[in-house]
């Protein structure tokens, strides 16, 4: 059934403001349809057009009801404002939306962006506004009487003003302290944004003389545009200064906003330029249309505005990652040698995890201070210079990941495939060290404590529960791809940790600050303040890694998800303890040997999932195409057919 007629007979401009506008609302609705056909929409557009101007006293209504419509509602705050954050903050844009998602919008309002969401909802909405002729708009103008002079010039007073409130809000962002201090010299020098209201008005006032020169509105409006990449340029700047100042998401949220709101200028000077700007408006509002989409998106936000804190992240994890990687037979042995001593303080881990179990504590209270113990434990290892072998893959995925940054010529592809190579044989060297030297580490420990206490270190009933606990045939498996995505959290942590170290610039704090150096001398706090800058990354890493561990199964248990870790040294440490309680009639028993073959199934999973998400965080950060990654892979995969032992042997 038709529903144009009744539309028809229902517009009135003596309705209230809610009626008028719900009118707008089923107009629209009408128009969209079934969402289906672009082509059916602008047939339905034609066909309001037909009907309308078949019927004077219909046109005259729809007349009447466009003036109220632009006197009652002020169109300004959605070519300026549409889009953007009402303050130039992360936070606020976060809640703002939520906001928007929770609470329905009314349609009695006279701001124009709250009309245009309601009426214009969909993507859908975008192409059919988007497909509308020059031909179409000519006769919606005539239609609704607002072609003639008097129209257009109040049309441009309004486009002008909103580009008078985007060029403030330009110039409040590049004179924030935050992003002024970071920008270069070279772009300050020009001062871009101290000169841009000056070449807004400029614009104003040649497009608002009665006489116009076209030259001199032309010259007006490129001197505009200059200026605009000039502030363009200058907030860009800021990019180039984060390894030494840090960066932040709401940082990153400015600049976007300053850079968008570039952009809405140079769309709106379109408009106000054009002879008949009709066609240009109807583009404007379809890109507008766009954006409320993306206006809606939780996640589109977070994720444009972490896209570069993340890049930043997977750098600086590449520093630290590159430490990690072995390229020749000295520095193959000396990782051995680091696992070897990692293994011995995972050992000693060991001894005082079971001590925490025997007291029994409430499981937070456990979690805690195991979590606090495994900590202690990590920065142990990181201070005396070992090696953690799970805790690699995280940051060294980032450091593979930077060697992409150029794929123009297939040897980058092929020293790639080097250094996965030399990744391959950094890990196995590192698990093996672990592993080879925590088992016999355990019984050493066990047979100390069984000399000095006649027991041994855990009693038959905990062995056999680490035994049903870490067999292949549980969840173990499951667990161990879980302690991989623990091990990927605890470096993106790390990351966060060392890029906010930096913003604040607080090496340089410890380094100067007047009381630290009073309380502790100039050279300590010169070495205390080169030393944090060195470790404060590890420290995060290490420190986050043993918390989640100690407390995420205590905090899943309350939940009832039953999540536990399993950690490859830890599980082989804890696998020799329950060896040396039970004995040698354990070899005898099928469990021991199930939890034996779990043992490098659990390794392959902490490592392999822990580097999977890092490796595809920084392949993200550093926008590396699918048709790369591809190429790569086959190029691992003939690595692997023709010359497997090299990721094993240096």
């Amino acid at each position: 059934m038709n529903k144009l007629p009744s539309l028809l007979a229902a517009v009135d401009a003596q309705e209230g403001l809610a009626q008028r506008h719900l009118w707008l609302l089923d107009l629209c609705a009408w128009f969209r349809g079934d969402q289906r056909s672009v082509p059916a929409a602008i047939g339905r557009f034609e066909q309001f057009l037909d009907a309308v101007q078949a019927q004077p006293d219909v046109q005259q209504r729809l007349q009447a009801w466009w003036r109220v419509l632009a006197s009652t509602v002020d169109i300004t705050p959605l070519l300026a404002d549409f889009g953007f954050a009402p303050r130039t903050a992360f936070a606020s844009e976060l809640s703002e939306r939520l906001r928007r998602k929770l609470l329905p919008a009314t349609p009695e309002t006279t701001d124009a962006s709250e009309l245009f969401m309601l009426a214009l909802p969909t993507a859908f909405d975008a192409r059919w506004l988007a497909a509308l002729e020059a031909s179409h708009l000519s006769r919606l103008t005539a239609l609704l009487g607002a072609g003639n002079e008097v129209e257009l010039a109040q049309w441009r007073r309004l486009v002008l003003d909103a580009i008078t409130y985007c060029a403030v809000q330009i110039q409040a962002a590049g004179f924030s302290s935050e992003l002024r201090q970071r920008m270069s010299t070279e772009a300050l020098a020009s001062r871009p944004f101290h000169a841009l209201s000056a070449d807004v008005q400029m614009l104003r006032d040649e497009v608002m003389r009665r006489t116009r020169d076209g030259d001199a509105l032309n010259a007006a409006a490129q001197q505009l545009r200059e200026r605009l990449e000039s502030c363009r340029q200058a907030a860009s700047s800021v990019y180039t200064h984060l390894d030494e100042n840090g960066i932040s998401v709401g940082m990153v949220f400015r600049l976007r906003q300053l850079r968008q709101r570039v952009l809405r200028i140079r769309e709106l000077m379109d408009c106000v330029l054009a002879e008949a700007p009709a066609s240009i408006a109807a583009r404007l509002l379809s890109h507008l249309v766009t954006i409320g989409q993306e206006r809606r998106s939780v996640r589109a936000l977070i994720a444009a505005n972490s896209s570069v804190l993340a890049a930043k992240v997977a750098e600086r994890s590449a520093e630290t990652g590159e430490h990690y990687i072995t390229r020749d037979r000295p520095a193959y042995f000396s990782m051995l040698r680091k696992a070897a001593g990692g293994g011995a303080v995972t050992a000693v881990t060991t001894l005082l995890k079971f001590a925490i179990l025997t007291l029994t504590l409430s499981a937070f209270w456990s979690g805690f201070w195991v979590g606090a113990m495994y900590a202690a434990s990590f920065v142990l290892i990181q201070l005396l210079h070992f090696t953690l072998a799970t805790k690699q893959p995280a940051m060294t995925a980032p450091a593979m990941a930077a060697k992409l940054k150029d794929l123009s010529d297939s040897r980058a592809i092929e020293e790639f495939v080097d250094e996965v190579a030399h990744l391959v044989r950094s890990q196995v060297a590192a698990v093996l060290g672990n592993v080879l030297t925590v088992f016999p580490a355990v019984l050493l420990i066990d047979a100390l404590v069984r000399a000095l206490s006649g027991q041994p270190m855990i009693n038959a009933e905990v062995a056999h529960h680490v035994l049903e606990a870490q067999t292949l045939w549980g969840p173990t498996l499951l667990f161990a791809a879980f302690t991989g995505c623990l091990l990927f959290a605890a470096s993106i942590i790390a990351g966060w940790v060392e890029n906010w170290f930096v913003l604040h610039r607080l090496d340089s704090a410890i380094r100067y600050n007047p009381r630290i150096t009073a309380l502790v001398g100039a050279g300590r706090a010169e070495r205390w303040a080169r030393f944090m800058r060195e470790n404060i990354s590890g420290f995060a890493a290490n420190i986050s890694l043993g918390f989640m561990m100690g407390l995420v199964p205590a905090f899943a248990a309350f939940f009832g998800l039953g999540l536990d870790v399993r950690h490859v040294t830890l599980s082989t440490g804890q696998l020799a303890a329950a060896s040396a309680s039970l004995g040698w009639n354990l070899l005898h028993e099928p469990i021991f040997w199930w939890c034996v073959m779990a043992i490098p199934l659990i390794g392959v999973l902490n490592v392999g999932v822990s580097f999977y998400l890092a490796f595809r965080l920084a392949l993200r950060a550093h926008s590396v195409s699918e048709v790369d990654r591809t190429r790569i892979r086959a190029r691992i995969l003939r690595r692997w057919r023709r010359q497997p032992l090299s990721f094993f042997i240096p």
